[in-house]
C-alpha cells in the first residue's frame, strides 16, 4: 500500500517547494497525504472535467503542473469552475496537487521537456537562481573527517553543477575543555584537550539544510558539533528559469519553424520578423517567458520559444533575436508526460494515467 505522502516526497525531490516563486501556489491543494493511493492521474491543468476523468479512471491523486486554487478562496459556493472543481474533487475524495514554477526551475522540468522535444544538446539554465545556496563550515578530528563528509554527501551536500562530493579541508589544532557535566567522546572533564581537527566546508542546497545538520550531528564523533552556516549569492547552475541548448545542425528559419510546429504539436506560431541568420543556439521557457528575452540575448540565442507574448512586447526583438510564441498550453502540455514518466520509475503498484483531456482554453480558426 502506498500513501499520497510517499508520492509527494518523490515528487519534491524532483521538484522541491522551497523553489516555487513567491506567488505560486504549488503543493497538496486537497486531500489528506495519509491516504491510500489507487490512481493517479496526470494533467497540465485541474478541471471539472479531468476530475470526472479521474473518477471514472479510479485514480484518487491528480498530478497537474497549473494549481488550481491560485488566489484565496474565501467561500466554496460553485460559482466558478474553481469552486466547482474543488468541491467536485472534496466529495469524491479525489486529491489535488500541483507542482507548478517549482517544476519549471529544476533541470529534468518543464523547459528540460521541452528542449528535448526539440533535440537540444548541452542544456543549460538560463537564468541560474540566486540565494539557494548555504555553505556549512564544521571542525573535526582528522581521523573522523571522510566518515562525516560521506555523511552529509549522502545528506545532499557537496554538489557542484555536474561534480560530486565537493568538500574544502585544512588542518589546524582544536581546543575544548570538557565541563563538569559533559560526556567527551577524547579527553577528560575538567582537562584542556587540544585534538588534530579539520576545518571542512561544503555547498549545500538551503533546503536540505535540516537533513544535512541532521547527518552532521549523527555522524560526527563530539557531543557538541562546532559548525556555522552562511547564506551565499551564488548562484546555483542547476536551479533556475528557461533552457537554453543547441541544434545538432543549424537550420534555416522556415526549417526550424516546420521542425518546432512539428515537434510541440502547434496549431500555429506567432513570431516575430527573421533575422536572416540560420538558428542554432535555441532559448526556451515554458509559459509567460518575456521577462527572459534579455538572458536570451545575453546567451546569444538566435531564436527564442515562449507563450503568451504580448503586442507591444514582440517590438523587444528589434531584429537580434526571433522570438517564437507557440502558446501556452502547447509549450507545457508534456509536463503531464513527463510526471507521469517520473513516477513511473518509482511506483508499480497502481494505475497511473496520462489525462485524455484537452484542457486548453484557446481555439483557433482557419
Amino acid at each position: 500500500m502506498t500513501f499520497i505522502k510517499e508520492i509527494l516526497a518523490q515528487l519534491e525531490k524532483l521538484a522541491p517547494l522551497s523553489y516555487q516563486e513567491d506567488y505560486d501556489n504549488a503543493g497538496l491543494l486537497v486531500g489528506s497525504v495519509e491516504t491510500a493511493v489507487t490512481g493517479i492521474l496526470f494533467t497540465l491543468d485541474i478541471t471539472e472535467d479531468v476530475v470526472e476523468e479521474a473518477i471514472r479512471r479510479q485514480c484518487n491523486l491528480i498530478v497537474a503542473h497549473h494549481p488550481i486554487i491560485f488566489k484565496g478562496l474565501k467561500k466554496l459556493n460553485g460559482k466558478n469552475y474553481v469552486e466547482r472543481t474543488v468541491i467536485k474533487a472534496i466529495k469524491n475524495d479525489v486529491a489535488l496537487y500541483a507542482t507548478h514554477t517549482n517544476l519549471d526551475h529544476v533541470t529534468r522540468g518543464v523547459n528540460w521537456q521541452i528542449a528535448k522535444r526539440l533535440g537540444l544538446q548541452n542544456i543549460k539554465v538560463l537564468a541560474p537562481k540566486k540565494q539557494i545556496l548555504t555553505k556549512l563550515a564544521f571542525f573535526c578530528p582528522v581521523e573522523n573527517t571522510q566518515e562525516v563528509l560521506n555523511a552529509l554527501f549522502g545528506a545532499g551536500a557537496g554538489k557542484i553543477g555536474d561534480y560530486r562530493h565537493c568538500s574544502f579541508r585544512s588542518e589546524g589544532l582544536g581546543t575544548f575543555l570538557p565541563g563538569n557535566m559533559a560526556n567527551p567522546a577524547i579527553g577528560l572533564r575538567g582537562e584542556l584537550e587540544t585534538v588534530k581537527e579539520h576545518r571542512v566546508e561544503v555547498m549545500l542546497p538551503s533546503h536540505l539544510q535540516a537533513n544535512v545538520l541532521t547527518a552532521l550531528k549523527r555522524a560526527h564523533p563530539y557531543e557538541e558539533v562546532a559548525y556555522y552556516l552562511s547564506a551565499l549569492e551564488n548562484e546555483n547552475q542547476e536551479v533556475g528559469a528557461g533552457a537554453i541548448g543547441e541544434l545538432t545542425e543549424a537550420m534555416e528559419t522556415d526549417e526550424f519553424l516546420a521542425h518546432l510546429k512539428h515537434n510541440m504539436q502547434a496549431s500555429v506560431i506567432r513570431h516575430t520578423a527573421p533575422t536572416g541568420n540560420a538558428i542554432q543556439r535555441v532559448a526556451v521557457c515554458g509559459g509567460a517567458g518575456s521577462f527572459l528575452l534579455g538572458n536570451a540575448l545575453s546567451a546569444g540565442a538566435d531564436v527564442y520559444v515562449t507563450a503568451d507574448y504580448k503586442y507591444h512586447e514582440f517590438f523587444d526583438a528589434e531584429d537580434r533575436i526571433m522570438i517564437c510564441d507557440i502558446g501556452h498550453y502547447e509549450s507545457e502540455v508534456f509536463t503531464k508526460n513527463l510526471l507521469h514518466d517520473y513516477i513511473s520509475g518509482k511506483f508499480s503498484n497502481f494505475a497511473l494515467c496520462l489525462s485524455e483531456i484537452s484542457t486548453n482554453p484557446v481555439r483557433y480558426f482557419s
